[in-house]
């Protein structure tokens, strides 16, 4: 097992370019030994070129790549793939078709002798499980059946670092959450370094350990999974996390003021300036009674274990979205009175008001 605090994969200053585009600039970070780290990001924003350097199979244009301290990929250094003990696991899965699931796992040991390779397969054939599978052909599996296949050909060399490209993209929605948990069992069971790319918040939030949040091919943060979403340092942070209600206000020192409200914070900001609050559709809740914000139903939308629904707020220009897990009995058009929970409230400087607003694919 690693050493506690240890680090088995570092970038640092990473940039890479495709002819006049720079697709990646100043890549910093570490991917602790034996954790899990997300690569998390909107399509585009470099996570998969990100990926493909770290295999090496796309060249660094700045900064070095060290493994254990040792550098693999620098201005001076360049480390071929095949000798990195990096495994790749593709988001198609780029099994080959002509060949038996044993003999796919075959393929990546090909430089070691007979008796061990088949001794290799063995085990790892019995630790993902899938002895049942080994004489079948890729076509006539499953996408489930596919991805663990996949997973045991990139185990199969034993690699220090293990790299996974949308590795349940493919997978319907419940199969996905089961073949993830599956996954991550197996492997924080033996103690592998892995970065895993997804483009899911919620994805990453359930499987990292670590999170690098990705945007035009730099990280805009970077952390625990608490981190990035109790306390993100921007708005598109926070927006890509998750919904949030826009409110601008003015800066009174010690926070900000609202046409709804007052909320604390601690930003580096004179008195008067323009600040920005993002409220959580989550941060609102029905007052009974007299108390709280005057506000107006204008719409709601069942989406099963929870409630989406709209508010006219006086004088706000925008609706304010709101998630409830209970079952609030309000007809639309109906008057009702609002509280905020601060604490999912967060609070930026004037020019996070032209920050790059994110919009989620399928809105």
């Amino acid at each position: 097992m690693p050493e506690p605090g240890s680090h088995a994969l570092s970038l640092e200053g990473i940039g890479c370019r495709f002819g006049d585009r720079q697709v990646l600039a100043d890549i910093s970070m570490e991917a602790p030994a034996g954790r899990i780290t997300c690569l998390l990001g909107e399509s585009g924003c470099g996570k998969s070129t990100l990926l493909r350097v770290i295999a090496g199979i796309e060249h660094p244009s700045a900064g070095h790549i060290l493994m254990d301290g040792s550098e693999i990929a620098g201005p001076a250094r360049f480390v071929e793939p095949e000798q990195r003990n990096i495994g790749f696991m593709f988001q198609d899965y780029a099994l080959f078709p002509h060949l038996s699931i044993r003999d796919n796992l075959a393929f990546g040991l090909r430089g070691i002798p007979a008796e061990q390779r088949q001794q290799r397969i063995d085990e790892v054939i019995a630790k993902i499980g899938i002895a049942h599978l080994e004489g079948r052909f890729p076509y006539s599996l499953s996408g489930g059946e596919q991805q663990r296949v996949a997973l045991a050909r990139a185990l199969a060399p034993r690699p220090a670092v293990l790299l996974m490209d949308e590795p349940f993209s493919n997978l319907d929605q419940g199969l996905r959450e089961y073949v993830r948990r599956e996954t991550l069992a197996t492997l924080r069971e033996l103690g592998i370094t892995a970065i895993i790319v997804t483009h899911d918040p919620q994805e990453a939030l359930a499987m990292g350990e670590h999170i690098v949040l990705m945007k035009q091919g730099r990280i805009e943060q970077q952390g625990s999974p608490f981190d990035i979403y109790d306390r993100p340092v921007s708005v598109y942070a926070a927006e890509f996390m998750g919904p949030c209600n826009r409110l601008p206000g003015i800066w009174t020192g010690r926070g900000i003021e609202t046409p709804i409200g007052y909320f604390p914070a601690s930003l580096d900001l004179d008195e008067g300036d323009l600040a920005l609050a993002c409220i959580r559709p989550q941060a609102l809740t029905i007052e009974p009674g007299s108390e709280g914000i005057a506000a107006r139903v204008v719409s709601k939308t069942f989406m099963g274990e929870s409630e989406q629904i709209e508010l006219s707020v006086h004088p706000l220009a925008d609706t304010l979205r709101m998630h409830s897990h209970q079952r609030v009995k309000m007809a639309v058009g109906e008057k009702v009175r609002l509280r905020l929970n601060g604490a999912q409230i967060h609070v930026f400087a004037e020019n996070s008001l032209s920050d790059q607003r994110f919009v989620p694919k399928n809105s």
